[in-house]
């Protein structure tokens, strides 16, 4: 219990005194993965909605392809994503192999099945008759859709925080794609294993205390937000 109290009280050492190698790896996980929420939100956001939405040839077996990537392994995005923008690969020119941006595009196709098919999965749920009775009120396409998407906020907030906490834990695309890099591509999960290693508990539990603090902020936002609209 020692060990633990001891490297607790570390931890929140290194954390109140803004030690610059843990907020290092804080600002390279928030940045990389702030570039894969933004791209896999935008892409995923409507492919999910059009899949759950609308009839058309093909969608069942989109939707069994894009259920099946959820438990493709991360290991796998990296090493696909690595023969791509290594220096051999077809994106290797534009140097983003050890990068953020690099690290990014792994995190994006991580989180791409995740909010496509719990988008669609969102948009299905949802109670036939609400676009019945819009339609019979008089409503066009457009307008339905967006009733839609509106009737749908916070399960599309909650597909994010999902995807989110996916691609912020993620080991083992973030160590391939980044390389571990200190003050560059180190994120907090990588440093975590690296540290840990070494024998440096405590940082790695002020990477862990960090964590929780956004696992909590974010789940705390959407709890909020949906009781703020009940009331």
């Amino acid at each position: 219990m020692n060990f633990f109290t001891e490297g607790f009280a570390q931890a929140w050492a290194l954390l109140t005194a803004f030690d610059p190698e843990t907020f290092s790896a804080v600002r390279a996980t928030m940045t990389s993965t702030c570039y894969a929420m933004a791209a896999s939100l935008l892409i995923g956001l409507p492919a999910g909605f059009a899949l759950g939405y609308y009839s058309f040839p093909g969608r069942r077996a989109l939707r069994m392809v894009s259920d099946t990537l959820l438990a493709f392994p991360t290991v796998l995005i990296g090493l696909l994503v690595y023969g791509v923008i290594c220096r051999r690969g077809v994106l290797g020119d534009f140097g983003l192999l050890f990068t953020l941006p690099g690290m990014a595009i792994g995190q994006t196709i991580l989180a791409l099945p995740i909010i496509i098919s719990l988008t669609a999965q969102a948009v299905e749920t949802l109670d036939a008759r609400c676009r019945q009775t819009l339609l019979t009120l008089g409503a066009n396409d457009r307008q339905v859709a967006v009733a839609t998407i509106r009737e749908l906020r916070f399960s599309i907030m909650a597909v994010a925080v999902t995807a989110f906490g996916r691609v912020v834990t993620e080991v083992g695309i973030a160590m391939m794609l980044g390389g571990n890099i200190k003050w560059e591509t180190r994120t907090i999960t990588t440093a975590i294993a690296l540290e840990t290693n070494k024998g440096e508990f405590a940082q790695g539990m002020a990477l862990g205390i960090v964590l929780l603090t956004m696992a909590f902020v974010l789940n705390f936002a959407l709890s909020f937000s949906r009781r703020r609209d009940r009331a």
